[in-house]
């Protein structure tokens, strides 16, 4: 997806956008959007540090093939709340979730996948 089509939609923090726009990419794009040693949540499970959250994206790129397409945002507590459809070939797709983002500067602290 393109970043300026999902940032002139919703208006996300350039973070967001950047982290939409890299998330069917590489696990190293996608760990350069959060700081050193964020936390990321994701199916029950918690990954420290960018590397970790490299070796996550890795993982579940390499488990699906999968589209995530962003389409509401609010903040809420402090958090930017994105709902993104996302549809591929996992148990249970398609599927709307919710990506729960706290954002330190110009890049992602933690987010909470759910």
């Amino acid at each position: 997806m393109d970043m300026k089509q999902v940032s002139k939609s919703l208006h996300l923090p350039n973070p967001i956008a950047t982290y939409f726009a890299a998330e069917s990419g590489d696990g190293e794009a996608v760990s350069q959007c959060f700081t050193e040693d964020a936390i990321v949540k994701d199916e029950g499970r918690i990954y420290n540090g960018r590397n970790a959250i490299r070796k996550w994206k890795v993982d579940a790129s390499t488990r699906y093939q999968y589209t995530s397409e962003p389409f509401a945002s609010e903040a809420r507590d402090g958090k930017t709340v994105v709902t993104s459809h996302v549809a591929g070939n996992f148990p249970g797709s398609p599927v709307d979730l919710q990506f729960c983002f706290e954002l330190e500067g110009d890049k992602i602290a933690s987010l909470e996948i759910r």
